[in-house]
């Protein structure tokens, strides 16, 4: 857990640090690139509406490797556009006084080469609001709602899986692993008589949610304690999740997902050893 130990409260708590870059750039087509993690929750977001708005022509991908090593986030092969083998590179051009957690997703300038943004909430958001104003996903007359779902989710469940496998005393782990369920429990009798979160369309709440959702049964439920049950345990919310993996499943790569989290946090599972379950055809049955 080095790569974590600056955002460790005295209580043990994890904190998640600040996003540095926080430009809100003019779309401009072809001129960023969005370097993502396919194992990282927060990226796959960035990767499920970049696809759903029709961005894949106007922003292009770059993908890391899913292992991250001491110097962080590594491209398999020196990035084509960016010319760069560690996203690190594109910070310092940005700050070269950073010395804070690369983070992915990060919105890259491919004419300076530096990052606009890694403020993951916001980029999402803008592809909505700035790149396609005509989007459904995040609607001006369901935008109260929608927030009003993204927060609890963002804290409880997004960054509350975290907040439980990267604690450091019981009592964090506890309290996180407490708000976790509650949350998923309220989630689970909304949706007994909803179909999506907000309304009854698609919106940023679900994807948010989903990302980690997806990862759950897979990762969050034995690499980070959250064992109260699985995923496939919950009727509501397994049926949810299912369909929305049936709408945008393709985003969706176990080998990096797993890989990552069971190689890289080294404290939480020193063997480096990854597990061959479960089988990620249950989510097509």
């Amino acid at each position: 857990m080095a790569q974590f130990s600056q955002e460790t409260s005295t209580t043990g708590a994890f904190v998640r640090q600040p996003n540095r870059f926080t430009a809100r750039p003019e779309p401009e087509p072809g001129r960023y690139r969005l370097v993502v993690s396919l194992a990282c929750p927060w990226a796959h977001r960035a990767v499920i509406v970049r696809k759903l708005l029709g961005l894949e022509d106007a922003i292009s991908l770059a993908v890391v490797d899913p292992i991250r090593d001491e110097k962080g986030w590594r491209f398999a092969e020196t990035d084509p556009v960016l010319g760069i083998d560690y996203l690190k590179q594109a910070y310092d051009n940005a700050d070269p006084d950073y010395e804070g957690r690369v983070t992915v997703p990060a919105l890259v300038d491919t004419t300076t080469k530096k990052v606009v943004t890694n403020d993951y909430p916001q980029i999402t958001l803008d592809f909505s609001l700035r790149w396609r104003p005509e989007s459904t996903l995040y609607p001006e007359h369901l935008r109260a709602e929608i927030d009003a779902w993204i927060e609890p989710i963002f804290h409880n469940v997004n960054n509350g899986v975290y907040k439980a496998g990267f604690a450091t005393s019981q009592e964090a782990y506890e309290q996180a692993y407490t708000n976790l369920f509650t949350e998923l429990d309220r989630i689970e009798a909304h949706l007994a008589t909803h179909t999506y979160l907000v309304g009854e369309q698609l919106t940023e709440a679900d994807i948010r949610l989903w990302t980690t959702l997806v990862r759950f049964d897979a990762v969050y439920h034995g690499h980070f304690k959250t064992n109260r049950n699985k995923l496939t345990e919950m009727p509501n919310l397994w049926a949810y999740a299912k369909r929305l993996y049936a709408q945008f499943g393709d985003t969706v790569n176990w080998d990096h997902i797993k890989r990552h989290y069971y190689v890289t946090h080294h404290d939480i599972n020193p063997s480096g050893i990854v597990p061959a379950g479960p089988d990620p055809e249950v989510w097509t049955r």
